[in-house]
């Protein structure tokens, strides 16, 4: 009986020191990727497009997979270099935060970096120079090695399928309908501003602005505020410190309910309204109260840049106290915005015309630009919303009062 245990014993010793590492070392070489969690607001997402392809070669940090949000179109990187083995999802799968991705094998080079790596040339010259009584068996050594290839042949899978693009048929006289999906991000925007329209009491109130002053101000240091900062000088920045201005002087403007209380804010992060080719979206930029001119010009051409790209950061397109929507850019005259949820508060500027005015009992042509103010009407009485507008109004049309600080 003891003999029989013994030889028990020694069976599985050796057993487990024949296949115990190959498994472990097996299991570190393959790496599961998931899909990241970015932010908070983001729980989900879609498949876009895989960038690579199965048997490819994916360095550190490589994309491997574009992913549809709510916001934005996110590019999810390989942490570990290796050979992309197998996807996890296919294009226009639904998937969670968390889910896994495609799987990334270490011990793998992979077909790319193997077409990459050339061949060494000693083998070609010992062919050229092999005498004739030696060449024959030569083909046996080529022929074993293709064997050997051959006895593991990589598995073929089949390539991802590409997401088509909708073709514009050329009418030929017959009326016909075409539909097309929502995109993730239009469905996003659609249920955001119809949820606005159902929690807020949204009301608009309007000024015109005489932007003379704005306008010589800009065109004499333009130049200069070119060569000093590395950027244009727009209207934007003009409407943005006068918001922050305004502001900090009504506290209210810029607080959220939240349930039974109101939330105060003792910082000024304001976002603004950037069109892309798939929707509308509002980064933030942050801490406007420590912002000069030149810091907010150069916030707004980043994301402008990086949203025509399509690679705006999810994180700079959370949070925002109060929002400035310029439609002027467009042509627009007037228009009512909406409410970016959960702010307060949207100002939309519109386009500059010359407009007739009275000034000193004459009327005279000045470049006038409509404001329109919407609010949460459960937050702001009227009077505290013409206030603000006000004072966004005012110092617009004396720059000078920005720069003072008064």
């Amino acid at each position: 009986m003891f003999r029989s245990l013994l030889r028990i014993t020694s069976f599985s010793s050796k057993t487990l020191s024949i296949f115990t590492p190959s498994l472990l070392l097996r299991n570190f070489a393959t790496h599961t990727i998931k899909f990241p969690a970015s932010v908070e607001s983001i729980s989900e997402g879609g498949v876009q497009a895989w960038v690579k392809n199965i048997g490819d070669h994916v360095d550190v940090d490589e994309v491997v997979v574009v992913m549809e949000t709510a916001k934005t179109n996110q590019e999810i990187r390989s942490p570990v270099s290796g050979e992309l083995v197998k996807f996890l999802a296919n294009v226009g799968d639904n998937i969670p935060v968390g889910a896994d991705l495609f799987v990334i094998d270490t011990d793998k080079t992979g077909a790319t970096k193997a077409k990459e790596s050339p061949k060494p040339a000693a083998k070609v010259e010992t062919l050229k120079e092999t005498p004739v009584q030696e060449s024959a068996k030569e083909p046996k050594k080529v022929q074993e090695n293709v064997e050997i290839k051959k006895e593991e042949p990589k598995p073929l899978q089949p390539k991802p399928k590409t997401p088509e693009v909708p073709q514009v048929k050329i009418s030929t006289g017959k009326r016909e309908d075409r539909k097309e999906k929502l995109t993730r991000m239009r469905k996003t925007i659609a249920e955001r501003l119809k949820g606005a329209q159902s929690t807020y009491a949204m009301l608009t109130t309007f000024q015109e602005c005489d932007m003379s002053r704005a306008i010589e101000l800009r065109n004499a240091y333009k130049d200069d505020f070119l060569k000093k900062h590395g950027v244009k000088l727009g209207f934007m920045s003009f409407f943005i410190k006068a918001s922050t201005h305004a502001l900090l002087q009504y506290p209210l403007a810029n607080a959220v309910i939240l349930g039974d209380e109101i939330v105060y804010k003792n910082y000024i992060d304001i976002s603004v309204a950037v069109a892309t080719p798939t929707g509308l979206v509002v980064p933030v930029i942050r801490n406007c109260e420590q912002k000069s001119f030149a810091n907010i010009e150069k916030e707004i051409i980043r994301f402008s840049g990086l949203a025509k790209e399509g690679k705006l950061p999810i994180e700079d397109m959370v949070g925002g106290n109060f929002t400035v929507s310029n439609g002027g850019v467009y042509g627009s005259m007037m228009g009512t915005p909406i409410l970016n949820p959960p702010q307060s508060a949207i100002l939309g500027m519109h386009s500059i015309e010359n407009r007739p005015v009275v000034r000193e009992d004459k009327i005279v042509a000045r470049p006038i630009m409509y404001l329109a103010l919407t609010y949460d009407h459960r937050l702001l009485d009227g009077k505290d919303a013409v206030l603000f507008l006000n004072a966004i109004k005012k110092m617009v049309e004396e720059p000078a009062k920005i720069l003072l600080d008064i």
